[in-house]
């Protein structure tokens, strides 16, 4: 069937909306407010309230994203309905071909006889409704033309419902897309703004306090063995291996991670399929209290739950932070928690 495929066609730029996204890490925030004077943050502000903005900017941000991430899944199952729905529409088109042929034979040698019968001149029209409407000539037919002339209506009318889903899912694909716009311009504009007001601070004032890797290195091996199980175990053992992986909005790795993207990968990684966004991923497993944490669970933060964690034991967890940090561990009251949840 694979040789009827017609060739994938993109619309909108839907399927590159990842790829084009603006990435902000601290060194280009600062390599960019070194070519730029623009920006400062008020003379009148302390490095404290400044950074104090610059995390609120970065948590609203990280709202958008988790809203950015969800209608890119969404716009990603659109558009792959709307790739099969074509691939269907090519492969009954030639199907229903067949069957004209096959009535064209039948046409001619009639035709040769003498005469040409209106049930095969309607199969053989170009016109589907008048083709359609008539029906009744098909008894006038052996039951051999009438079998075959019943399946080229049948297959005459897959092909237009097959069409119009086909119209309907692109309807929809292109408004996904809208909205993906819509969170993407919101998502930069706050790591704009962040970028802005760090670009009034020294290198001091605005370096981020993370945990090294030697740190979590010593903490893996009791960490993964207190874990519930293997996978959990895995997970947490990924999410080790990549302390000090870039934050970058919209990114599930090998290389670079926003918050859901790396609990996705790390649970992927041990052969479990997390859903795509925080607020989908703590519905993936059995809730659990904060008491009742054990490493591997999910964590999660702020009253919209917009932040997620994968808990590593001894009241800390690795996450990818924002922009201005790489992956790294942190204590689990260093957000507002929001609950948890036990995936395996």
């Amino acid at each position: 069937m694979a040789a009827h495929r017609r060739p994938r066609r993109r619309l909108g730029g839907g399927g590159t909306a990842a790829r084009t996204a603006v990435t902000v890490t601290l060194a280009g925030a600062a390599g960019a407010a070194g070519l730029s004077g623009t920006g400062h943050a008020d003379p009148q502000q302390t490095p404290a309230q400044v950074r104090a903005q610059v995390d609120k900017l970065y948590q609203e941000a990280e709202v958008a994203t988790e809203k950015y991430n969800g209608a890119k899944e969404k716009a990603d199952a659109a558009e792959q309905r709307l790739e099969d729905l074509r691939d269907e529409v090519a492969r009954k088109e030639d199907r229903l071909n067949a069957t004209r042929e096959t009535l064209g034979s039948v046409a001619a040698a009639q035709y040769r006889g003498g005469g040409l019968d209106p049930a095969l001149q309607l199969a053989l029209s170009s016109d589907p409704d008048r083709y359609l409407e008539g029906a009744e000539f098909v008894q006038r037919v052996g039951s051999r033309q009438t079998a075959a002339v019943g399946r080229a209506r049948k297959e005459l009318r897959d092909v237009e419902q097959l069409r119009g889903a086909a119209r309907i899912e692109r309807a929809a694909l292109v408004s996904r897309q809208a909205e993906l716009k819509k969170h993407r311009k919101t998502v930069t504009d706050k790591l704009d703004a962040a970028r802005r007001l760090l670009s009034g601070l020294t290198a001091e004032e605005r370096a981020p306090r993370a945990a090294t890797r030697s740190a979590g290195a010593r903490e893996v091996l009791s960490a993964s063995a207190e874990a519930p199980n293997s996978r959990a175990a895995a997970a947490v053992a990924y999410a080790y291996q990549k302390l000090g992986s870039p934050y970058v909005w919209g990114a599930t790795g090998p290389n670079a991670f926003d918050c859901s993207g790396l609990t996705q990968a790390a649970y992927r990684s041990a052969g479990v399929a997390l859903p795509r966004t925080t607020y989908a991923q703590i519905g993936a497993g059995r809730r659990v209290s904060r008491s009742e944490l054990a490493p591997g669970d999910l964590v999660f933060f702020y009253s919209g739950i917009s932040h997620v964690g994968i808990y590593v034991g001894n009241g800390q967890m690795i996450h990818a932070p924002n922009p201005s940090a790489p992956v790294r561990l942190a204590p689990v009251d260093e957000m507002p928690f929001a609950g948890a949840a036990r995936v395996v």
